[in-house]
Formats: structure tokens, C-alpha cells, sequence
């Protein structure tokens, strides 16, 4: 005891390797000598104690003291092992019983806690296969816990890892990490504490309606920001028409993808260091806020500096509401939610085309703006009465602000880059600045993350197969994903000729594929042990409908085409709440931010690159083959004036007002003059059609990878017994 220096707040202890500090009630006598503050009012309140009676205080104490590192080295195990202290005592508990199988109701007494506790517990260690439930026949209300082989390995790994530790023991207290010590920061808590806040959700304990207006709050924070993607793209011919700023019309759209790309991540994990509520309320009051000053903008400079500040409170929005879904709800439920989470942003990508084509032509297109602040405030107003705060000890100094920096510096040019291949080649010196430049401070950037205590993207994740998995599969349906929407209006208006008022309509067929796939995947994939096959199959299709739409011709029925999109959206609804699900019941709940963020992270990134890779194949293969289909017309060389002169735009190029002026023209000429035009846009058509040819086909094939990586993915078990049927227990709605 010579070496334990105590005062009242701290505890110092000197060895060659260094000082270590843990935070307890200790405190010293005059004489310096070491005792619990729990005796401090005995000692106080009767006689001087005798040499003896000090001993005999030291000894309690340093008993007290070695139990407390014990649970700091047990601590410090589970969250090496995904395990924690609730969930390793349960296991202790079984493989101490007879024949490693107790009651439920006899392992709560024996760990001194609630039934429903218990309940949580053994739903964890059952999804891990640590734990078994067994139903006695005789008996069908007596559920027995049942300690699996796996389970005994887990065991075997702490007693072995127990009696290493204990040999170096007095080395250990010097290597505990900070995080180990807030473990200690809980002193006099009860244990029953400790396991509620492991696994606990948010809705445990809420009423049905309050559980109703947490999912319906979050659910419009995803509508706001889903709906404003779709909403103000109708109305940007009418913006900059009366802004007059056509220069500046693509960067409207730019300076919301890059800044919403960009603070999706760093969104993600604030809300796994400081919770979830803060950030979704910050999200959606700051999101109408810009939304306010979008419409207020009377340039189309301070439009684009107000889009930018909607992009980062919508990246937050987007990265928070995947990560409430986790905290709402167990795996059962949460995947259901997911999918019909994912079915509201299909519903926005309908709805939006519409209702923004009609508020421009009844209010102006301000009132595009403008209509996120009802929906806004009604969420607000929910999410704030209804959704449980949880309190964080994390602190300002947690946050990796190096990290986020080299983030956002290495993004920025990067989405720029992948954003300026429209109109500039990928050999320009532009493009490649930017894109070196953002290679540099990304590498920066990992190297910051790999010596930080919380960094933002935790590159160890990636060990996970699950997590690796989904994190590919979602960066190459996403590859695809944006690929097909871009270009699947060109098919309508270039090479089938159809009018529409805007290409928003086009998509309604895949997305209500979409929202049927996404809403029944939720539904399955929790009735079914090999729930990864789910998600080979959603690729399967998809590849199946990237494929049919490769084979459009100008004589293909419009109804094929509609077939093939709904194929299309089928497959890709699959896609979004399986892998999003199995990350989050695959890794530790101090990293279901993280892990959420990372999904449309990568996602978002995979259908920028994409979008940018395929735009460039369509560009420089169009006027190669439109040269090739016109030339084989063997036209005279007065046909030549009826070509469109489009720069390499084909949305410009099939633009219906283009096409009656150059028809008109070529009417001036006679019925002869006429002839030649349709014949002319014919070929146009049928160039379009062989270029879109290789651009889906190469969807396609990027899409095999991902059918690859997809079966790699671990089944982590997500359906675990609820604890409803507890008395007592929530009713959460689903």
C-alpha cells in the first residue's frame, strides 16, 4: 500500500512505466492512509480506530479496489470481443449451472435485475450464437438460456486472456485506454443500470402513441430532405429564367451533392459520440432555414451559397434518420422500419417531380422552398415531444476535428472533379488537379484516422466482413442505381420520341418497383435464416433489367420499357434495407452511426463516380455512332443543315422545341425537305439507342461485381424474441 499515493478525487499509481489515474470515492486520513469514503462518516463518527481497525479498512479497500480493476480488465475485454459486461455475466452464469442451461426468470435473480433485462441480454447473445433459447414442453410459459459450444469459446477466450492479464497485473493499470476509465466513472451505479443502458432501445418504456410519433417525426425528416432532391429540379428552367444565371445552373445541383456527400460521415459519428436527437433536430431546424433563404435568393450566387448550406443540414438529416431506426428499435423491427423508411424515399422521388412542377405553375418556384416549412416544423414539433433524449459523456475534445478537415478538403475537389466530367474530359488539367489533389488529402486523411482515439470513419471496421461487404455492394448498386435514373429519360425522349413534361414522371414505374421491393425485403428478411441470398437475388434482378433496358430499340413498346424500370427498381428496393440492417445488428451499438452513414456514404459516392463514368461513355460514344447511322443514310450534302447542332448534349439534342424548329426548316424545303429530316432524326435515334446499348451493359457488368461481393456477406442473425410478451413491457409500433 506504500505506492497507492489517494486523495479525495483521484488515485496515483507509480511504476517504471508510468502514472495511471482512476477515478473513485477514495479518500485519505491525516496520517495518509487509505480508506473508503464509504467509512469516512464510521470513522468520523465513533473512535480513533487502532492500528489494527486501519489494517483491517486497508485491506477492504484494497479489495475494493481489485474488484473494480477486474471489471475495468472485463470491460476492457468485451469491448475487444463485441461483448459486454451485462452479456459476459450472463454467459459466466450459464457455464456455471448444470448442464450450462438456467430459467429466465432464476437468471434474473441470480444477476439481481429485471426480467425484461434479461431478455434484452439473451436477445443479443442469441443474435452473436453465444445463447440458445429451449421452450420446456412440459412447461410452454418456461424458457430456458442454454450456453451454445460458441459460447463456451467466447468463455474460454476470457479465462484465458483473465490469467494473462493477472500475471502482469500490476503492468495493466498503466495501459488502461481513457475509454476503459469512463467505464470506471460509474461508480456506485447498480448493475441492473448498466445492462438497461446496454440494451435498452429508445422506445423501451414509451406509449404506443408516443412510439407512433417518434417513427412519424423521423420519417418526415426523411421525406424533407428526400423530397427537396426531386422537388427543385422541375423548377430550375423557371429559376434561371428569372435569376438569369444559366452559367451557374449545373452548381445549384453540384453545391448540394458535394456538401451533403460531405458531411454525411462526420454527421454519422457526432451522433454516435453526443446521440442521435440533437442532430436531427439541428438537421431539420437548420434545413428550413435554408430552405427560407433559398427562396428568398435573389441571385444565382446566393442561391448556390444557400443550396450549399441546405446540403450540409440535409447530410446530417440523411445520416441521423438510418442511425434513429437503430436506436428505435431491435434487429426484428428494424428491418421492417428500414424498408418502409426506404419506401418513403421512393415516395418522395414520385411525388416530388409533380408537386414541383405544379407549386412552380400556381405559386413560383420560391414556393418550392418555401412548402419545407410546414412539413419541417410539424416534424420538429414530434421529434422534440416525442423522442427520447439519451444523455453522452462524450465531450468537445472527443470530436476529430484534424480528421474532419482532411475530409472535407479531400472531398470537396473530388466531387467537383466527378462533377465537372459533363463538360469537361477526364484528361483536362482541371480534372486532374482535382482529382490528385483529393488523392493526396485522403491519404492524409487516413493516416489522421489511424491515430485518433475516435475517428471519424474507424478504418478497423472494414475487418468486418459484413460491414466490408455491404459497404462494396452499395457503393456498385449505387454505381448503377444513379446510372439508370440519368439515363433512362433519355430513352423515353431520344430514342422512343415520347414528350414529357419533365423526366421526373419517367421514374414513377422503378420507383413504385422500389417501394414494393423495399417494403417486403423488410418483411422477409427477418423470417428467413440466409437473408443474404435476398440480397444476391434483389442484384440478379437488377442486372436482369439493366440488361432488358440495353436492348431498347426505336421499335421497342413503350411497355416493355415500363416493365424494365419496374424490373430495375425491384431489384435495387432489395438492396436498401438489407445491407443497412445486417451493418447494424452486426457491429456494436457505439458505432450504429457510423456504420449507417457509411451506407449512404459510399452509396452516394458510387452513384456520383458512376454518373460521371457513364456520362463520359455516352459523350464520346454518341456522336460516334449518330456519324455512323447517318452516313449509311448516303444523304446529299443539303441534308447536312437539318442536322441538330447539340455540342454533345443530348438532352439538348432531343429537346422537343429544337426538333419543330429544325422540322419547321426543313418543311421550308417541301414534302422532299421533310423526308430527309425524319429521316435524319431516325438515325439520331437509332445512334442514341446503340450508345445507350453499352452504357447499361456496362451498368450491367459492374453489377456482377457486386452479385460477387453479395454472397460473402455473413448472416448475422436478426430476429430475436421480443420482450413484449413481459409484463410491463412497451408496446413499440412497427
Amino acid at each position: 500500500m506504500k505506492w497507492w499515493i489517494v486523495n479525495h478525487f483521484t488515485m496515483e499509481f507509480s511504476e517504471s512505466k508510468g502514472d495511471c489515474r482512476f477515478h473513485g470515492a477514495l479518500a485519505t486520513d491525516r496520517a495518509g492512509r487509505l480508506y473508503d469514503s464509504r467509512f469516512r462518516e464510521a470513522i468520523r463518527s465513533r473512535r480513533p480506530l487502532s492500528e489494527r481497525e486501519m489494517r483491517t479498512v486497508e485491506a477492504m479497500t484494497a479489495l475494493r479496489l481489485t474488484a473494480r480493476l477486474t471489471r475495468q480488465l472485463m470491460d476492457r475485454w468485451a469491448d475487444k470481443h463485441g461483448l459486454s459486461e451485462g452479456r459476459l455475466h450472463v454467459l459466466f452464469q450459464l457455464s456455471a449451472a448444470p448442464n450450462h442451461r438456467l430459467p429466465l426468470g432464476e437468471l434474473a435473480d441470480h444477476l439481481d435485475v429485471s426480467p425484461r433485462n434479461v431478455t434484452g441480454l439473451i436477445d443479443h447473445l442469441e443474435q452473436d450464437g453465444l445463447v440458445e433459447r429451449i421452450d420446456d414442453p412440459d412447461d410452454r410459459r418456461l424458457t430456458y438460456a442454454q450456453l451454445t459450444p460458441a459460447g463456451g469459446k467466447r468463455l474460454v477466450a476470457a479465462e484465458d486472456r483473465g490469467r494473462s492479464v493477472h500475471r502482469g497485473a500490476g503492468g495493466v493499470a498503466a495501459c488502461l485506454s481513457p475509454t476503459d476509465r469512463q467505464h470506471d466513472g460509474r461508480g456506485g451505479s447498480r448493475e441492473e443500470e448498466r445492462m438497461r443502458n446496454d440494451v435498452g432501445h429508445l422506445t423501451e418504456g414509451l406509449t404506443r402513441w408516443r412510439t407512433i410519433g417518434v417513427v412519424a417525426g423521423t420519417m418526415l425528416a426523411l421525406l424533407l430532405a428526400a423530397l427537396d432532391q426531386t422537388i427543385v429540379g422541375t423548377a430550375m428552367p423557371r429559376i434561371v429564367a428569372e435569376l438569369n444565371g444559366l452559367s451557374y445552373y449545373s452548381w445549384v445541383i453540384t453545391a448540394y451533392l458535394v456538401a451533403s456527400t460531405i458531411m454525411v460521415p462526420i454527421a454519422g459519428k457526432l451522433g454516435d459520440l453526443f446521440g442521435r436527437k440533437p442532430f436531427l433536430l439541428a438537421g431539420m431546424i437548420g434545413f428550413v432555414v435554408a430552405s427560407a433563404l433559398c427562396g428568398q435568393s435573389h441571385s444565382m450566387l446566393e442561391l448556390v451559397a444557400f443550396r450549399t448550406i441546405q446540403g450540409l443540414f440535409g447530410g446530417m438529416l440523411f445520416a441521423t434518420v438510418f442511425a434513429v431506426i437503430g436506436d428505435l428499435f431491435p434487429p426484428a423491427r428494424r428491418a421492417r422500419l428500414a424498408g418502409l423508411f426506404g419506401a418513403v424515399f421512393g415516395l418522395s422521388s414520385i411525388v416530388g417531380p409533380t408537386a414541383g412542377g405544379y407549386i412552380t405553375d400556381t405559386w413560383g418556384w420560391r414556393w418550392v422552398f418555401y412548402v419545407n416549412l410546414p412539413v419541417g416544423l410539424i416534424a420538429v414539433l414530434m421529434v422534440a415531444a416525442t423522442m427520447p433524449f439519451v444523455r453522452s459523456s462524450a465531450s468537445i475534445r472527443d470530436i476529430d476535428f484534424p480528421g474532419a478537415a482532411a475530409l472535407i478538403a479531400g472531398l470537396i475537389p473530388l466531387m467537383v472533379a466527378l462533377s465537372i466530367t459533363r463538360d469537361h474530359a477526364w484528361t483536362s488539367p482541371e480534372v486532374l488537379g482535382l482529382l490528385g489533389a483529393a488523392a493526396l488529402l485522403l491519404v492524409v486523411f487516413f493516416i489522421l484516422e489511424l491515430r485518433t482515439d475516435h475517428p471519424i470513419v474507424p478504418f478497423g471496421l472494414f475487418k468486418d466482413s459484413t460491414f466490408s461487404v455491404s459497404m462494396i455492394v452499395g457503393f456498385l448498386s449505387g454505381f448503377a442505381m444513379f446510372g439508370s435514373i440519368v439515363f433512362v429519360p433519355l430513352i423515353y425522349q431520344g430514342v422512343l420520341g415520347v414528350t414529357a413534361t419533365n423526366s421526373g414522371q419517367l421514374l414513377t414505374p422503378m420507383m413504385l418497383g422500389l417501394i414494393v421491393a423495399s417494403t417486403l425485403t423488410g418483411q422477409v428478411m427477418v423470417r428467413i435464416r440466409y437473408y443474404r441470398f435476398l440480397g444476391t437475388a434483389g442484384i440478379a434482378v437488377m442486372m436482369l433489367g439493366m440488361w432488358l433496358l440495353s436492348q431498347v430499340t426505336v421499335s421497342t413498346p413503350k411497355l416493355e420499357v415500363v416493365r424494365d424500370i419496374v424490373i430495375v427498381g425491384a431489384g435495387l428496393g432489395t438492396t436498401f434495407p438489407l445491407y443497412l440492417t445486417a451493418v447494424q445488428s452486426a457491429l456494436p451499438r457505439q458505432f450504429l452511426g457510423v456504420a449507417s452513414s457509411q451506407v449512404q456514404f459510399w452509396r452516394q459516392i458510387g452513384g456520383t463516380i458512376g454518373t460521371a463514368v457513364l456520362g463520359s461513355v455516352l459523350s464520346q460514344q454518341l456522336p460516334v455512332h449518330v456519324g455512323e447511322e447517318v452516313a449509311s443514310l448516303h444523304l446529299p450534302a443539303q441534308a447536312a443543315r437539318f442536322l441538330p447542332s447539340a455540342g454533345g448534349s443530348p438532352q439538348t439534342l432531343f429537346d422537343p422545341a429544337q426538333i419543330a424548329a429544325r422540322r419547321a426548316q426543313a418543311s421550308a424545303f417541301g414534302p422532299q425537305g421533310a423526308a430527309l429530316f425524319d429521316q435524319v432524326l431516325h438515325a439520331i435515334r437509332v445512334g442514341l439507342a446503340a450508345t445507350l446499348h453499352e452504357v447499361f451493359l456496362l451498368g450491367a457488368a459492374v453489377l456482377i461485381l457486386a452479385l460477387i461481393a453479395s454472397v460473402f456477406l455473413k448472416d448475422v442473425p436478426l430476429r430475436g424474441r421480443q420482450p413484449a410478451r413481459e409484463e410491463g413491457a412497451p408496446e413499440a409500433a412497427a
